[in-house]
């Protein structure tokens, strides 16, 4: 156990908060319930379960004990115990999460094993709308090349995507243009390092294991996912430059090739923060 004075602690916890601002705050705060308005941001609290509140929370992870009067704010949290100097995550708790843990270091474990795929050029978000029409629409903005192109570029190219929470999005007459039909149960099967989806997870598997997973881990999570859904989202058959985003158009050589460049360096940042979420899971076990 690592104890932790209340200076150190505290000053930990406002370098968080000031972190989390800095990137998900800005000039229009407030428009969205105490944030700016930014389809990127909003997609990390609308997809992903935790609230902006909840990121702001510091965690000091597993293993570690808050000393001092100002502890007692996170004894009564769930996940933590009350200890004579002050409050620690429970051990107790971790056992009740114990099928998430092993279920998480499974399949990280086997995306890390995986050779990286690349030859998707983020063409999932143009299968959630192939041939659906108005309705398929899953973003409050004009298509950049209206219906008719954007099924044009989908027909153009293979669909070879590896992610099935990506995939279950397919509009039916997408899914079968997909290289594999994907379920649950071949999540663990055919996750793969490039995809950017897999990336973002990341934070949704350190924040799913809150309050084990230390907080300076979810936020450098948080803005792989950040970065990872620019990517996508200017990639995407939707037009967000009136928010500031560029489109990549992967309907072009050029833009596939730019989109391989972005993929490729996000696997790459993906690589440490995935082996420092199974160390911790690992320690845990």
């Amino acid at each position: 156990m690592e104890a932790l004075t209340e200076e150190v602690w505290t000053a930990r916890r406002d370098r968080h908060a000031a972190r989390v601002t800095a990137l998900i705050d800005g000039p229009d705060a407030g428009t969205a319930g105490g944030r700016r308005s930014d389809p990127v941001v909003d997609f990390l609290f609308t997809y992903y379960s935790q609230r902006p509140a909840q990121l702001r929370r510091w965690h000091p992870g597993f293993g570690v004990e808050l000393c001092g009067p100002s502890a007692g704010e996170y004894s009564t949290l769930k996940g933590y115990r009350p200890t004579e100097a002050g409050a620690t995550a429970d051990h107790a708790y971790l056992e009740k999460r114990r099928s998430t843990v092993e279920f998480v270091a499974a399949l990280l474990s086997a995306t890390a094993a995986r050779p990286t795929n690349l030859g998707c050029f983020g063409l999932h978000e143009w299968a959630m709308v192939y041939r659906g029409g108005p309705e398929a629409l899953r973003h409050s903005v004009s298509l950049r090349l209206g219906h008719d192109g954007t099924d044009a570029v989908v027909e153009s190219m293979n669909l070879r995507c590896t992610h099935y929470d990506a995939f279950r999005f397919f509009t039916p007459a997408a899914e079968p243009r997909n290289i594999e039909q994907l379920t649950r149960g071949h999540q663990i099967e055919r996750e793969q390092p490039g995809c950017l989806h897999a990336s973002m997870d990341l934070y949704k598997w350190c924040y799913k294991l809150s309050p084990l997973v230390d907080s300076d881990l979810v936020l450098d999570c948080f803005e792989l996912a950040l970065a990872a859904r620019e990517l996508d989202m200017r990639a995407s058959p939707y037009d967000l430059s009136s928010y500031g985003y560029a489109p990549v158009p992967i309907e072009t050589a050029a833009g596939r090739a730019e989109y391989v460049r972005g993929q490729a360096a996000l696997a790459e940042r993906s690589v440490e923060l995935r082996s420092r979420l199974l160390a911790r899971i690992r320690g845990w076990v």
